[in-house]
């Protein structure tokens, strides 16, 4: 029953001007930076690839699996950084099915010799299918025999697609960063039901943190954060604390009356993988089963950097 609730919703949140989407989210946010803000692409100077995966409530069916896949690089010809950015979201054990693929532009600006900033850009074409033979209404109810009648219901069209714009800042030192960024700023529409007017809403994102040495020269530091989310009515705020010593990573995070997530981490020059676990403490603690998130990074090496240039210095998950 849970299950068939949760694939009615996922059809109603995208064909009624009512009942609007909401974006997938990360845990591991830092960990998939051109997902929480375009201003990243680039931060690392040198080719970056990062992969990542969520499922969340398992116990509810696979109600929610989310995959992720990004390169990103700096270009000095370009004064800044370019990226790719690949998403797939399956939602309802699959009857609700959104796929993204975004090209990023960012432009960095070294304010002072310890200041910098970056200003990014991002184009996305967005497509979004629904899986109308998986779904199941009232009036194929039978009372002794289950779901065995054919649905009066009339089909939707199975598939909306269009352009997507996005824009974001970052702000960082050696010692603490910050940004923002703004999805969906031209508010596309996602309806399946024509002329229905369903714009996806705009996501607003602020999140911010700072770098604490424990011990000379960074290899122990704890580093506090705060990211808070706004879409439509929709409104999230996680409060963490990220532990790092030598090339072990560890974090807490409490997630608005939502979840308490522990995470755990494995990082070297070239290599980083991580995953967390979001304990719910909501109402649905009993039959989510939580939600698991793994994510890798891979860093490439490259020529030697020039001296303008100045890297993030931010937790990796």
């Amino acid at each position: 029953m849970i299950k068939k609730l949760l694939l009615i919703l996922s059809v109603l949140s995208v064909g009624s001007a009512d009942l609007l989407a909401q974006d997938p989210g990360f845990t591991q946010f830092y960990a998939n930076p051109l997902y929480l803000n375009p201003a990243f692409a680039g931060t690392a100077r040198c080719p970056r690839i990062c992969m990542n995966y969520r499922n969340e409530w398992p116990g509810l069916n696979n109600a929610y699996i989310t995959y992720s896949a990004s390169y990103d690089q700096h270009v000095d010809n370009l004064s800044g950084g370019i990226g790719i950015l690949a998403t797939s979201d399956r939602a309802g054990d699959g009857t609700l099915t959104t796929n993204r693929i975004s090209g990023i532009y960012s432009y960095q600006l070294n304010v002072n010799r310890e200041f910098s900033m970056k200003f990014g850009l991002e184009g996305t074409y967005h497509q979004k299918s629904l899986d109308w033979s998986k779904l199941t209404f009232g009036d194929m109810i039978d009372r002794r025999r289950g779901f065995v009648w054919n649905t009066n219901e009339i089909q939707v069209r199975n598939k909306v697609q269009g352009i997507d714009v996005s824009a974001g800042m970052l702000g960082y030192s050696k010692r603490y960063f910050f940004g923002f960024a703004a999805h969906h700023i031209n508010q596309p529409e996602e309806g399946f039901i024509q002329q229905t007017g369903v714009k996806l809403p705009i996501k607003f994102t602020g999140h911010a943190g700072a770098m604490i040495p424990l011990e000379k020269g960074m290899e122990s530091y704890i580093s506090p954060n705060i990211l808070y989310q706004r879409q439509q009515d929709f409104q999230q705020l996680n409060l963490g604390l990220y532990f790092v010593k030598n090339q072990i990573v560890g974090g807490v995070w409490y997630r608005n009356q939502d979840a308490f997530i522990v995470l755990i981490g494995i990082q070297t020059k070239n290599f980083k993988v991580g995953y967390s676990y979001d304990v719910t403490v909501s109402k649905l603690a009993n039959v989510s089963a939580g939600s698991h998130e793994l994510s890798m990074q891979l860093q490439f090496e490259c020529r030697p950097k020039k001296r303008k240039f100045r890297t993030v210095s931010c937790p990796s998950f």
